[in-house]
C-alpha cells in the first residue's frame, strides 16, 4: 500500500503548486535584472539624414547664387563671400558664438562614435569587419552634414539667416523627438546617448535664437577692418598711464592682498581692449566639452559595473575569500555586510577622484586661457621670449600652418587622455587614503601602515634630528654677519659636520628623491591636459609635441591678426575704399596740426621747443626699446639695414653690409642725417 503511494507521487505532484513560497522561512526574491532593446524611433534616422543632406545641397546652391550676385552688385567687398569659406579664423571682432557651436556639434557626434554600435545612420548592424571603416567614414560626413550651419552665418545674408533657422530648428527638432521617443538605450548605460546628446540640444537651441536674432537685427557690419576694436587698442597703447597707477603698482602687496590675487590667476576675465582670437576661444569650448564627454564615458563605463557587482554579492563570497585565506568575520553574513561596504567605498573613491579631476581640468583649462593672452600680449610687443627659448621669426611657416589647423583637435584630444590618467591617479590616492589610513584609524584593525612606521621609528626621528641640527647650526653657527654683509664662521666644524653626516645625507638625500620624483608625477599628471607649457626644461621644450604645436600656432596667429597691424590696414583700406574724402579729412588734420605747432613754435622760444624735441626723442627711445619690433620700420634704418639683417625690427649684429655702405659715403652722411632729424621731428 505505502509502495504504491510512492510510486504515485510523482504524477501526483503538481509543478504549479506555489504553497511552500509562503512559508515563515521563505526570502525575498530578487528582481529581475532590466533589459534594455534596441529601439526605434518614430523619426527615423536614416530618412532624416537622407532628407537633411538633400536640402542642404539645396541650401548650398541657393547660397553660392545669392553670394556672387551680391558680389558683383557690391564690388569690392572686405568680408567673405565664397560658400567655400566657412568663417574667418583670423578675424578677431566677429561673433565667435556661431562658430563655436558648430564645432562642438561635431565634436559631440564625434565622442558618441567611440562606442556607437552604428557609426553611419544610413546602416543598421554593422557588421563587425567593417566597422572601423564606417567610422572613419562618419568622420568625413558629420562635417559635411553640419558645414551649410556654418556658411549661413558667415555670408551675412538674410537668407542665409533664414536658411540657418531652417537648417537648426530641423536638427534640433528631430534630435528631441528621437530623445523623447528612446530615451533609453542598451549601449554602455540606459541613458547614456540622452546623456551625451545635451550638448548637442544646447548648440543647435543656441543655433536656433542666434539666427533668429540675427535675422531681426541684420547683419553685423562692423567686423574686422571695420570695427573699432584695432584702433581702440592702439589707442591704449599710446595712453598716458597715471603716476597713481604706476605707484601703486610698485609698492609690495600685504598678504592679504596677494591672497585675494591668487584666485584671479585662475579666473578669467576679459578684457574691453582685447579679444580673444576665434581659433584660441574654439579650441578653449572645445577642451570644455571634451571634459564633460570625457568625464560621462568614465561614470557610465564604471559605476553602473559597481551597482551590479555589489548587488550580486551573496554568502559565497565568504568561501572565496577564504580561499585566498583572508577572513573578514566567523559569521558569513557579516563578512558580506563588509565586502558590501568595502565596494561602497570603492564606488565613492572612483567618484571623488573623477570630481577632481574635472575640477582640476576646469581650473587648468581657464589658466591656459589667462596664459594665452599674456603670451599673446607678449608677441604683440615683440617679447619672444616669453613662449620661445632662443631669437624666432614671427612668420607663417610650412610646420606653423600645420600646427595652426590641427590645434583645436589637438588640444581636445590631450585633454581627453590627461583628464582619463588623472582620474585612476586620484583613484589610487584616495584608495591609499581610505583603505590604508582612514579606515584603520576607525575601526582598529589592519593597521600594516602604521606598524611598519612604528617599527621605523628610530629612523625617521634621527633623520628629523640631523636636518634640524644642520638647519640650526646653518643659522646660527655657520654664519655670521658684519657691517650688512654675510660670511661663512666656525669653518673647521663645518668641514667636520659635513664629514661626519655624509651618510646620514645619503639617507635623506634618498627620501628626498622619491619625494622628487613624486612631485614630479603629480605636476606632470596635474598639467598635461595643458598645451601652452611644456612639461619638458626650457632647454628641451622643443621636444613636447604639444607645446611645439602651440607655438607654431601661435607664429601664424601673431602675424596675420595684429592689432595694431590690422588697424594700419583698415585705415589705408578707408582711404581706398572712400576715395579722397578720407584722404582729404586726414590731409585737413596733418596741415591744421602742423599750423598749430608751427604757431607755438614761433610764439614760444627756442629753449622750450628744445626742451620739447629732446623729449620727444627720449619717448622715441623708450618706445623702440620696448617694441624692437618697430625698428625695422624706420626709414633711416631701411636705408641702412637689408631685411637679412633684421630678425623680428633686431638688427643683426653679425651683418657688416650697412657699415660698409655707410663707409663707401662718407660725403653723403651729414645730409641724410640732416633729412632724418627733420622727418623726425615732423613726426615726432
Amino acid at each position: 500500500m505505502n509502495q504504491s503511494k510512492v510510486e504515485f507521487e510523482p504524477f501526483e505532484y503538481s509543478y504549479y503548486d506555489y504553497s511552500d513560497w509562503y512559508s515563515n522561512n521563505a526570502e525575498p526574491t530578487k528582481p529581475p535584472k532590466e533589459i534594455i532593446l534596441p529601439c526605434d524611433p518614430t523619426a527615423d534616422d536614416r530618412l532624416f539624414h537622407i532628407c537633411m543632406l538633400s536640402i542642404s545641397l539645396v541650401v548650398m546652391l541657393i547660397l553660392a547664387v545669392l553670394s556672387r550676385k551680391n558680389k558683383f552688385c557690391q564690388g569690392f567687398t572686405r568680408g567673405s563671400s565664397s560658400i567655400f569659406s566657412p568663417a574667418n579664423f583670423l578675424d578677431q571682432t566677429q561673433k565667435k558664438g556661431l562658430v563655436m557651436a558648430v564645432f562642438a556639434l561635431v565634436f559631440s557626434k564625434l565622442s558618441m562614435l567611440v562606442i556607437a554600435p552604428d557609426p553611419l545612420p544610413f546602416s543598421r548592424d554593422t557588421p563587425a569587419e567593417i566597422k572601423e571603416y564606417m567610422k572613419i567614414i562618419a568622420i568625413f560626413y558629420y562635417p559635411v552634414l553640419y558645414y551649410p550651419l556654418l556658411v549661413c552665418g558667415t555670408l551675412q545674408l538674410k537668407a542665409g539667416y533664414v536658411f540657418g533657422m531652417l537648417l537648426s530648428f530641423s536638427h534640433f527638432g528631430v534630435l528631441v523627438w528621437q530623445k523623447f521617443d528612446c530615451p533609453k538605450t542598451p549601449e554602455v548605460y540606459k541613458y547614456y546617448a540622452l546623456l551625451a546628446s545635451l550638448p548637442q540640444m544646447a548648440c543647435l537651441a543656441y543655433l536656433c535664437v542666434q539666427f533668429l536674432l540675427l535675422f531681426v537685427k541684420g547683419p553685423k557690419t562692423d567686423e574686422d577692418l571695420d570695427s573699432s576694436y584695432y584702433t581702440n587698442y592702439v589707442k591704449l597703447l599710446l595712453k598716458k598711464r597715471s603716476s597713481t597707477a604706476s605707484s601703486s603698482s610698485t609698492d609690495k602687496p600685504t598678504l592679504a592682498e596677494r591672497i585675494l590675487e591668487m584666485p584671479k590667476n585662475y579666473i578669467y576675465i576679459p578684457e574691453k581692449v582685447f579679444r580673444f582670437p576665434l581659433k584660441l576661444a574654439v579650441s578653449a569650448f572645445i577642451a570644455f566639452m571634451a571634459i564633460y564627454h570625457t568625464a560621462l564615458l568614465l561614470v557610465v563605463t564604471v559605476v553602473p559595473t559597481l551597482h551590479i557587482v555589489r548587488a550580486g554579492i551573496d554568502e559565497n563570497i565568504a568561501f572565496l575569500l577564504l580561499s585566498f585565506g583572508i577572513v573578514l568575520s566567523d559569521d558569513r553574513m557579516e563578512v558580506v555586510k563588509i565586502v558590501i561596504f568595502y565596494t561602497w567605498l570603492l564606488e565613492v573613491c572612483y567618484l571623488c577622484a573623477l570630481t577632481l579631476s574635472c575640477l582640476v581640468s576646469l581650473i587648468m583649462l581657464m589658466r591656459s586661457m589667462i596664459l594665452h593672452r599674456s603670451n599673446l600680449k607678449g608677441l604683440y610687443k615683440g617679447d619672444i621670449y616669453s613662449v620661445y627659448n632662443s631669437q624666432k621669426t614671427i612668420r607663417p611657416s610650412k610646420p606653423g600652418i600645420v600646427c595652426w589647423m590641427g590645434l583645436t583637435g589637438y588640444q581636445a584630444a590631450i585633454v581627453c587622455l590627461g583628464m582619463a590618467i588623472q582620474t585612476v591617479v586620484f583613484f589610487i590616492c584616495f584608495l591609499f587614503l581610505v583603505f590604508l589610513i582612514i579606515i584603520p584609524v576607525f575601526y582598529g584593525r589592519n593597521i600594516i601602515v602604521f606598524e611598519i612606521a612604528g617599527k621605523a621609528w628610530p629612523a625617521w626621528v634621527t633623520l628629523l634630528l640631523v636636518t634640524v641640527l644642520q638647519h640650526v647650526t646653518a643659522k646660527f653657527a655657520f654664519i655670521k654677519k658684519e657691517a650688512g654683509t654675510r660670511d661663512l664662521n666656525n669653518r673647521e666644524s663645518l668641514f667636520l659636520l659635513t664629514y661626519l653626516l655624509f651618510l646620514i645625507n645619503t639617507m635623506v638625500g634618498m627620501i628626498v628623491a622619491i619625494w622628487r620624483m613624486v612631485i614630479t608625477a603629480l605636476y606632470n599628471i596635474i598639467h598635461l591636459g595643458r598645451i601652452d607649457i611644456s612639461l619638458l626644461h626650457r632647454t628641451a621644450e622643443s621636444y613636447d609635441p604639444a607645446y611645439r604645436y602651440y607655438t607654431h600656432s601661435l607664429k601664424v596667429e601673431v602675424s596675420q591678426s595684429h592689432p595694431v597691424l590690422k588697424a594700419f590696414c583698415g585705415l589705408l583700406l578707408d582711404m581706398m575704399v572712400e576715395g579722397g574724402r578720407a584722404g582729404q579729412k586726414i590731409r585737413d588734420a596733418e596741415e591744421a596740426c602742423s599750423s598749430v605747432l608751427s604757431g607755438i613754435q614761433e610764439n614760444r622760444p627756442s629753449k622750450v621747443t628744445s626742451r620739447r624735441r629732446i623729449r620727444c626723442r627720449w619717448q622715441l627711445l623708450y618706445t623702440l626699446v620696448n617694441n624692437p619690433s618697430l625698428l625695422g620700420s624706420r626709414k633711416h634704418f631701411q636705408t641702412l639695414q637689408t631685411s637679412e639683417s633684421v630678425l623680428n625690427g633686431t638688427p643683426n649684429r653679425s651683418s657688416t653690409k650697412g657699415s660698409k655702405k655707410e663707409a663707401d659715403k662718407p660725403a653723403a652722411e651729414p645730409v641724410r642725417s640732416t633729412e632724418t632729424m627733420t622727418n623726425q621731428d615732423k613726426t615726432d
